[in-house]
């Protein structure tokens, strides 16, 4: 069970490092498409064919270019500080903004000699702040961020009025710079505070898992702390009061460790009955855990049918074993959003059905995409299943049920057949007792 839940949690943390490394990839990507489009399209009709403006345009688009390496340079740094686990150095947040003057210098340059039209100028003006703006989204609250989007937005009007812009062309900048800001804004900012909760839920759900083997070995520790506590406690006594006895020459002494024997005895099985109980499987404790770890882990759980109290003790513990196995598995296999556990019982047999879907497409009668697992000898997957089944006559069938479904079925007799109480448990676990005694 341990390997099972550390696997399954190794593949949910490997699902999110894709989502991560998407995420960051898309961010590095987003400037690029806009630095071609909006940079190189003036080219065509916007700028002025004469060597001043087409040097002035060339420069301008290897500035926007420099941009884009030094936001690629920092997303995984940015997404860091973002998320808590990095801060991102101001040395690093300074050469953006000193590309972004020279970019307003440079378009202010070639507003001052006529190189470009109104239009042609608003869309690379647009393009100016949307690289450095990707940085500056993910390490300063959002407030702070619009604050510095007026601010560029206040200083490209200013540089281009020096320069003698106006009219239409001027009123234009603040808009066209804050649609690019915000354009990065609703771009980044949401996928970002996505994968920062993605992430906290995958903390928690790690500290929730070591929170319930704590609280087991707590639990079991408790356990074994109430049975061997006194009778320890009284063994040691006993002892003392024997060596005492011993010597003084008292022949009550062997009568002191005769009882010791007798406790030391009682101790032994009463460990025994703590161990049995805990690695023995209760189906209507099964029932609850199967619904509850699968609630938690997102999947809508619907437990239907008998209680399972009025069935006899074998018939339960290997029920209880099937469930265990076939919750463990559906959250192992597939990609399952409901899953329906029904138990009925009848006077001839008892039937317990466990159906879930998302099931892989190449699920075979094995059961490698949904409630069985097939793999591993002995006590796991459906091999396992069927061993426990088949000493309470039972039998297992598990397998695609269609429409994506994967459905498992477990059927004991109830009838005459059924094996007494004794034959509840696998046949390790009856000769284990025997040899004990041999051994003693």
């Amino acid at each position: 069970m341990l390997v099972r839940g550390w696997r399954r949690n190794w593949q949910q943390r490997t699902k999110l490092e894709r989502i991560d490394l998407y995420s960051r990839v898309t961010l590095s990507l987003v400037p690029w498409l806009f630095t071609l489009s909006w940079q190189l399209a003036p080219f065509d009709s916007d700028i002025r064919h004469a060597p001043l403006p087409i040097a002035l345009g060339v420069a301008l688009l290897l500035v926007s270019l420099v941009q884009c390496l030094l936001s690629n340079r920092n997303v995984r740094l940015s997404y860091a500080h973002y998320l808590g686990t990095a801060v991102l150095p101001r040395r690093r947040q300074l050469p953006p903004l000193v590309l972004l003057l020279v970019n307003l210098g440079l378009l202010a340059t070639m507003a001052g000699v006529d190189g470009v039209t109104d239009s042609g100028l608003l869309v690379m003006t647009m393009n100016a702040p949307v690289a450095p703006a990707i940085t500056q989204v993910l390490v300063t609250p959002v407030r702070t961020f619009l604050v510095h989007s007026l601010a560029v937005a206040a200083l490209g009007v200013g540089v281009l009025a020096a320069v003698g812009v106006r009219g239409g062309a001027l009123a234009g900048v603040v808009p066209t710079m804050l649609f690019g800001c915000v354009l990065t804004l609703i771009a980044v900012r949401p996928g970002a505070w996505s994968l920062a909760v993605m992430w906290q839920a995958e903390e928690a759900r790690d500290l929730q898992a070591r929170l319930a083997v704590a609280e087991e070995r707590l639990r079991f520790g408790r356990d074994l702390h109430d049975v061997l506590g006194r009778n320890l406690a009284v063994i040691a006594l006993k002892s003392e009061l024997a060596v005492e006895l011993a010597q003084r020459g008292r022949p009550e002494a062997v009568d002191q460790m005769v009882e010791v024997q007798r406790i030391a005895r009682t101790s032994q099985q009463e460990v025994r009955d703590v161990v049995r109980g805990y690695r023995e499987a209760d189906l209507n404790t099964e029932l609850a855990g199967a619904r509850g770890v699968l609630s938690a882990a997102g999947i809508r759980c619907e437990v239907t049918g008998d209680a399972g109290d009025r069935l006899p003790a074998p018939v339960q513990s290997a029920l209880g074993w099937v469930v265990r196995e076939a919750a463990t598995n559906v959250l192992r296999h597939g990609d399952p959003r409901h899953c329906t556990i029904r138990l009925g019982a009848s006077a001839d047999e008892a039937v317990l059905l466990v159906e879930n879907d998302g099931a892989a497409a190449d699920a075979g009668r094995d059961g490698s995409s949904g409630a069985g697992d097939g793999s591993g000898p002995g006590g796991s997957g459906l091999a396992g299943l069927r061993e426990r089944l088949r000493v309470v006559d039972g039998s297992l069938d598990a397998g695609p049920a269609g429409n994506g479904l994967f459905r498992l079925t477990a059927t004991i007799p109830l009838g005459p057949t059924a094996p007494p109480a004794g034959l509840g448990k696998p046949p390790a676990a009856r000769e284990a007792p025997v040899l004990q005694e041999e051994r003693r």
